[in-house]
């Protein structure tokens, strides 16, 4: 009997065709839970919202709209200071500096206005004991009265008061991490938004994230922009354990510093309204632990609305993105809603 191999590859690529399609559809309805609670929040979240599901280095669910997509990048605020831990953390992986060196290593007046015994690492775990901003935690973006990250860094130095000594006490502020970033400055010779690209953005392809800022000086700890698939991507290469496309971005150990909780049993003087009763690993916030008290779950919210995290038990990263930042106050509820929905497919 012979057979007609054009009929017969035609005949598998239709079958092959077919199939992708329907796990493509049944990847959708898989999901089709967040759809439900969206239709019944729309009011809150907005109609502009992006919610991307990465695992195992693939896309594997995704909401956008028409005027709002993954690849636009808005203000992300908070969780602009997860990066800037990162960028920490490639010097420290390259033997530059070390979390625990005194600042004042790097910056000697700390040591004249008797702040030089602050860390690198209490910088970025919001224990350097220095008076936050007159403002607030809570605030939002504003344009930065300071030129650069030297004179803001100065001034903390010469004009903010010790309200507790470093390392006792975790007290939630712009400072600590424009400190640590100031510190990039003065090791690598170049501004902090020069040594992010080269060391965390371009190597994880965030081709649209920037700390460049046009409303005054660089601010690592509040001022970066981003689209949610930037975001997916650094938290691929952290659930990666510091890889990305088959490249290392951040060793192992660097990886597990940045999640490892901080100062874990330290009183909380002042925190984040959404963040209230988590502990605070470097840049980025322990979300969940495991009974033996290892992080199972690290995520960086912001009051801006932008909500990334990563399920170290699931294996699966998420960022929930509005283009502007929903109304009321429910939307830490709303957002545990679509996680759990999340959840209970990544099982």
């Amino acid at each position: 009997m012979s057979v007609n191999l054009t009929s017969a590859c035609h005949l598998c690529s239709r079958i092959l065709f077919f199939l992708l399609f329907f796990q493509g559809a049944m990847a959708q309805r898989d999901f089709t839970g967040i759809d439900g609670v969206l239709s019944l929040h729309q009011k809150t979240l907005g109609k502009d919202l992006v919610i991307l599901v990465g695992k195992d280095g693939k896309t594997v669910y995704q909401k956008q709209s028409p005027e709002f997509n993954a690849k636009m990048p808005v203000a992300i605020e908070h969780a602009s200071t997860w990066l800037t831990a990162a960028v920490v953390m490639s010097l420290v992986d390259a033997g530059k500096i070390n979390l625990d060196d005194k600042v004042s290593k790097y910056i000697p007046l700390f040591n004249k206005y008797f702040k030089g015994y602050i860390t690198i690492r209490q910088c970025l775990a919001h224990t350097t004991g220095i008076e936050a901003e007159a403002a607030g935690v809570l605030r939002l973006a504003q344009k930065n009265k300071f030129e650069n990250l030297e004179e803001e860094v100065n001034h903390y130095v010469t004009k903010r008061e010790i309200v507790t000594n470093a390392g006792e006490a975790f007290h939630y502020s712009q400072v600590g991490p424009n400190i640590a970033a100031r510190v990039v400055e003065i090791v690598t010779k170049k501004t902090f938004d020069r040594i992010a690209q080269e060391k965390i953005l371009r190597p994880v392809g965030m081709r649209t994230t920037s700390f460049y800022s046009e409303s005054g000086g660089i601010n690592p700890a509040l001022g970066a922009t981003a689209s949610a698939q930037d975001y997916l991507n650094f938290m691929t290469m952290l659930l990666n354990k510091g890889m990305f496309n088959g490249k290392r971005v951040l060793s192992e150990a660097a990886v597990a510093e940045l999640m490892k909780p901080q100062f874990a049993d330290r009183p909380v003087r002042s925190t984040l309204d959404i963040c209230k009763g988590m502990t605070h690993g470097l840049g980025a916030w322990v979300l969940e632990t495991d009974p033996a008290g290892n992080p199972s779950s690290i995520g960086c919210p912001s009051l801006t609305g932008i909500w990334p995290w990563i399920d170290l038990k699931r294996g699966y990263a998420a960022v929930i993105l509005p283009a502007k930042s929903p109304a009321g106050t429910m939307r830490t509820d709303i957002y545990g809603l679509i996680r759990d929905e999340i959840d209970a497919k990544m099982q």
